[in-house]
């Protein structure tokens, strides 16, 4: 399973035009930790490994003809897989296994999210609120436009159609921080400053 989304962020107007005649599909809230080691090995080669709620899960950046898509993610579930992939051996419960290979918690923050479908797609709209280090706690806003596809050669055209449904509600491209992107830009720059240089973070945020 692959994920194909654009991040958006909108103002009130553009939102409700954005899901006018969608589908409500939910509400729900919800935790994500997210972890990485000092040297930030993961998160420099846009690798993201996340607890959500009990869930483990590791974002891994697709590549197409030797070129990585931005934005677009295979997703692992459960730590069994996530344990082959980083050949980490069964000692103990997986968060303790993990620490004892330098991965620890750089982001904590709690998603309140609103999801829509309409056509094909499907839209979140986030507000996060971000349990920061230095206590001054902060929230942030984005959307995301999402399709789901099954196999790497149908992501050049999911990517096409979001760009193509967004235009027709006249969204404007640009892109955006995601919230870890977010978090990292206000909260830990040494780690943002990281991935600037490692070409995961593009300049121009």
């Amino acid at each position: 399973m692959f994920e194909v989304e654009k991040k958006f962020k909108l103002n009130s107007q553009e939102t409700e035009r954005l899901i006018e005649g969608a589908q409500f599909l939910g509400e729900r809230i919800f935790t994500d930790l997210y972890f990485d080691t000092d040297e930030f090995a993961l998160s420099k080669n846009d690798i993201w490994l996340r607890k959500r709620g009990e869930q483990f899960q590791l974002k891994l950046p697709v590549q197409l003809e030797g070129k990585k898509l931005a934005d677009q993610y295979q997703e692992i579930d459960g730590q069994e897989k996530i344990r082959e992939i980083f050949a980490i051996p069964q000692i103990a419960d997986f968060e303790k296994d993990i620490e004892k290979f330098g991965y620890g918690i750089f982001c904590d923050c709690t998603t309140t999210r609103k999801k829509y479908q309409k056509k094909d797609f499907i839209i979140d709209v986030d507000e996060i609120v971000y349990e920061s280090e230095d206590k001054q706690d902060f929230s942030y806003k984005i959307i995301e436009i999402e399709l789901v596809v099954e196999n790497q050669a149908e992501i050049l055209l999911a990517s096409e159609k979001i760009q193509n449904f967004a235009k027709e509600h006249k969204l404007t491209p640009a892109q955006n921080r995601g919230k870890v992107i977010e978090y990292l830009f206000q909260k830990r720059p040494k780690h943002f400053e990281a991935l600037v240089e490692a070409g995961v973070v593009e300049v121009a945020f």
